[in-house]
């Protein structure tokens, strides 16, 4: 099992990794699958099932697939221009893919919401077919949005690969799949969490690009911070949640260096970090999966406290925090979800809290078996937590909720190193935990909004 630190953090656009940077990925792969096969297509038709149809609206759902067919990628998005964009393909009604025929495509009309039975795959499905001038089928296939932007088709659902780019599959160093053979090869090796995921991530790139892409990451989830910490105004999606960031910022602000500030302060600003990503993320701005967007914010926010209020912090070490807090999600995506929609919240927030609580447990000088406790105890402090937005929209509780997740990282750190790393509960039965408990969660309680705070609205 292998999981790369830019698998974990992904750089792409809002609301939603599974439900928009998802789809649109699988949107880009059709595109490309027609190439290689050939023939003459002249239309598109996309079904969205599950989580996909029942908060596809609310996700902007069918605005990635439009803009997948277009031709655009998550990471290579250009907000403006795709508007604009959009806004041609809805007048014309036709995408203009390079290296294939124009397509007829309407998305009014085009992308079906069928709010029947998911698919037997996965919750977040969707089929994509194409026709030829005769409405004979040309292409017909079946993807699968299985969270954090990670698509499979129906053929690759359950059968994980990773071969180099040319098809070979890559020996790593420190080959772990749970968290038991990751601390006995540490304690063999001596090195830490994130010196062996180095070693590993280094058998197929460059260290140049290693840094370069740590960098980036870094940067983006630190520019969503600012971005977010300086605009106001209104979401979008009909809600009328007003950004907050921006306003407790200034509240923050105004109290340094007086006695007005209370001592559980540092705890505001980790929220308001979060929050910020969020928010920026619920506009559909650019952020990094840190596994999901849902779940941006924590990672991020953890990481700008570690560096503004931390004793001895060092920038210099943010890699090594990104690196053990991508070991800790590839773990839990593993063997568990880090899905909404098949996991709940837990799967996502969670997932981020823990991954979280590893870096900084490891930046502030923790042993490998002490970030696996602080990993451990932010995860078990998030299991049955449901994915349950208002509207379908990844705003109302997911905003607030990534502040507390990152507030459960912060102490969970806390606690870690206060010990030894000797606990009783192991991270992999924790991780084994919260599989099991995605798997008796009702539908309603992962991101279909049926259940939960998605149908208990104010009334008044």
């Amino acid at each position: 099992m292998f999981l790369s630190v830019f698998d974990i953090f992904k750089l792409g656009i809002g609301p939603s990794s599974s439900h928009t940077m998802g789809p649109m990925t699988a949107a880009v792969r059709f595109l490309d699958q027609l190439r290689a096969q050939g023939g003459r297509p002249s239309n598109v038709r996309v079904t969205l099932y599950g989580s996909l149809a029942f908060t596809g609206k609310g996700h902007a759902t069918d605005r990635a697939v439009a803009l997948g067919l277009i031709g655009y990628t998550p990471a290579g998005i250009v907000p403006g221009e795709a508007d604009e964009k959009l806004a041609v393909l809805a007048d014309e009604k036709v995408v203009h893919p390079i290296g294939l025929p124009a397509l007829t495509f309407d998305p009014a009309n085009d992308i079906i919401f069928n709010y029947g039975p998911p698919l037997p795959g996965h919750s977040n499905g969707l089929i994509f077919e194409a026709f030829d001038a005769d409405g004979r089928p040309v292409l017909r296939e079946t993807y699968y949005s299985i969270g954090g932007g990670f698509v499979v088709t129906e053929g690759e659902l359950g059968k994980p690969k990773e071969p180099d780019n040319s098809g070979m599959r890559v020996e790593r160093p420190f080959p772990f799949d749970c968290a038991e053979t990751m601390l006995e090869m540490a304690a063999a090796s001596g090195r830490s969490i994130a010196d062996m995921k180095r070693e590993n991530e280094l058998k197929t790139m460059s260290k140049a690009e290693l840094d370069d892409g740590l960098d980036q990451i870094w940067q983006t989830m630190n520019g969503c911070i600012e971005r977010g910490l300086s605009r106001q105004g209104e979401l979008p999606g009909g809600l009328h949640v007003k950004r907050r960031a921006q306003s407790i910022r200034a509240q923050l602000e105004r109290e340094k260096g007086s006695n007005m500030a209370q001592p559980h302060v540092s705890s505001d600003w980790l929220s308001v970090y979060a929050m910020a990503v969020n928010e920026e993320n619920a506009a559909g701005g650019k952020v990094v999966t840190a596994p999901t967007n849902g779940a941006a914010g924590v990672v991020p926010a953890v990481i700008r406290y570690y560096l503004d209020h931390c004793i001895g912090a060092s920038v210099a070490r943010v890699p090594e925090f990104l690196l053990t807090a991508a070991a800790i999600g590839g773990l839990i995506k593993h063997n568990a979800s880090i899905s909404g929609a098949e996991a709940g919240c837990q799967g996502e927030v969670g997932s981020a809290s823990a991954m979280a609580a590893a870096g900084l447990c490891a930046v502030l000088g923790g042993s490998p078996r002490q970030v696996e406790n602080a990993a451990e105890i932010a995860l078990e402090h998030h299991l049955g937590m449901t994915c349950d937005p208002v509207g379908g929209l990844v705003q109302v509780p997911c905003i607030e909720r990534n502040g507390i997740g990152a507030i459960k990282a912060v102490a969970a750190a806390s606690l870690a190193l206060r010990g030894d790393g000797s606990h009783f509960m192991p991270l992999d039965n924790c991780i084994e935990a919260m599989r099991q408990t995605g798997e008796e969660m009702s539908s309603k309680f992962k991101e279909t909004s049926l259940g939960g705070l998605a149908v208990n609205l104010p009334e008044c």
